[in-house]
């Protein structure tokens, strides 16, 4: 099949009557643009021009093969004016996976001033705290929350996922607070997927706690209201319990020790040739939630409660401080 390159360097001689002419316009000599329609009349196995010392003109056969050529070359650019109207313009359908509890508080609210900012782009949002793989299902770009660990895809920080332990103030009154990490072994230290070992900063550096706990589950929401109801101290993050924090339904218990190493990001396939929809939504959300996200406004994350010895609950929780996990 002859190469959209080869049709238009025939174009472009057919239209100036020239070699020399047509080489300048494309930034190619004459004696390779005479080559190349040597090649294609060799390839078509027909003579597209007639020359003389001065001119070219095209044949009978020329002539038509050009009315058709022209065509198929205004069909080109046409499709790359579309092409960079779609990269350049945000519109289209952006398809979206979100993990549904970071989508229900930070995600879903935001969305109308986004598609008021917007509005020829179509969302499509896949709630779901199930890994998905966005290329094989076709998304543009996924919201993941934690330690992205190795991955192939692009990806941007869009916000601080700063976690610390957090008790309801039922369970203070019940079972005190741990005036020190190992007395974490005194208490219900209640998991959900994926995380099974704690991975805390604090004054004496990194360390990791296997909390122990009566309930481990898959869902972050399901653990916040476990530990809002009393049941145990969660590793909880700041943007899905800022708000029980300040109204004092949870309190922050050890706050010298917290996980902030990860982060909130988006990924998505490619940074290059990225679309304009995507590209203005990953803005959206950075200047939506910036390097001070809202969740975490007047907050006092170093407060502490004032300890008192803890009772052992029902079911010891047996965490032990281990730095060489």
């Amino acid at each position: 099949m002859t190469a959209i390159s080869d049709l238009d360097i025939f174009a472009r001689v057919a239209r100036t009557g020239n070699m020399s002419a047509a080489g300048r316009e494309i930034g190619l000599s004459p004696a390779v643009v005479s080559k190349r329609i040597s090649q294609l009349e060799e390839r078509l196995g027909t003579r597209l021009f007639q020359r003389t010392t001065r001119h070219l003109t095209l044949t009978e056969t020329g002539a038509g093969y050009f009315k058709r050529v022209a065509d198929i070359l205004s069909l080109c650019e046409e499709a790359e004016d579309f092409v960079s109207r779609r990269n350049t313009k945000p519109r289209g359908l952006l398809k979206l996976s979100v993990p549904t509890a970071f989508s229900r508080k930070h995600i879903s609210p935001h969305m109308k001033e986004f598609l008021a900012r917007y509005p020829e782009i179509e969302l499509h949002v896949n709630i779901s705290d199930a890994f998905v793989d966005i290329i094989r299902e076709g998304f543009d770009l996924a919201v993941r929350i934690g330690d992205l660990g190795e991955t192939s895809l692009a990806a941007r920080r869009i916000a601080a996922d700063t976690r610390v332990l957090c008790a309801s103030p039922s369970y203070i009154e019940r079972h005190g607070v741990p005036p020190q990490l190992a007395d974490l072994e005194l208490h219900n230290c209640l998991t959900a997927d994926p995380v099974d070992v704690w991975r805390l900063s604090g004054p004496e550096g990194e360390v990791q706690i296997r909390p122990q706990g009566s309930v481990h589950c898959n869902s972050v929401e399901f653990l916040r209201e476990l530990v809002i109801s009393g049941i145990g101290i969660g590793l909880l993050s700041i943007w899905d319990v800022g708000e029980e924090l300040r109204d004092g339904a949870l309190r922050i218990v050890l706050p010298q020790y917290r996980n902030a190493a990860g982060g909130v990001h988006v990924v998505y396939p490619s940074r290059e040739f990225m679309p304009a929809k995507v590209d203005v939504l990953i803005d959206y959300l950075c200047e939506l939630y910036g390097p001070a996200p809202y969740w975490e406004k007047d907050l006092n994350l170093d407060k502490a409660i004032s300890s008192r010895p803890a009772r052992k609950v029902g079911k010891p929780a047996r965490a032990v401080v281990d730095d060489k996990i």
